[in-house]
């Protein structure tokens, strides 16, 4: 069976960024310690906006500009990058909360092999849920699973939240 991790929106923004969050920061080592442990296949998305960011539908419901593509704040963050970099890995932009691409990427990098999808990632209630429910519309008998130690949500209760929302969906949690 191919197992897959699929590591979300990891960048600098999101850790001690624009958005940043001391939680973000808490989860840091056990992600690498995840990443470096993974005997798998690994896909790394990129929450990607551009200078037009403000203009959209997005920047006028959270009027911060983070993740602009090319900037510091789109960058994984550096521990992150380190533990990739001893990795092969499939980077994956998404322009959007859900990556309507990262579905494909799996069946095709699957072939005809069973599969398991694990995610960790930021914000578990906005980006991880939303990977984790778009994988599990796509692959209905595939065990889809997020360690909720190596995710943080925008607050604590929104995490918690996330993950009971996962575990209804029939998302394990980890």
């Amino acid at each position: 069976m191919k197992k897959f991790l699929v590591v979300v929106d990891m960048q600098k923004d999101f850790v001690d960024g624009a958005l940043g969050t001391k939680e973000a920061c808490a989860i840091i080592p056990a992600a690498v310690k995840k990443i470096a442990q993974f005997d798998g296949e690994i896909f790394v998305t990129y929450d990607t906006h551009f200078d037009d960011y403000m203009n959209t539908a997005e920047g006028r419901k959270l009027p911060v500009p983070h993740c602009i593509k090319g900037s510091e704040g789109w960058q994984l963050n550096k521990d992150i990058a380190a533990a990739l970099k001893e990795k092969k890995f499939t980077p994956v932009e998404k322009y959007t909360f859900g990556s309507v691409k990262l579905p494909d990427l799996i069946k095709k990098t699957a072939g005809t092999e069973e599969f398991s999808v694990e995610l960790i990632g930021l914000c578990t209630d906005i980006c991880v849920i939303s990977n984790a429910l778009l994988l599990k519309a796509n692959f209905p008998e595939a065990d889809i699973a997020v360690d909720e130690k190596c995710c943080a949500g925008v607050t604590p209760e929104k995490h918690d939240a996330a993950v009971e929302t996962m575990k209804s969906c029939q998302i394990d949690i980890l």
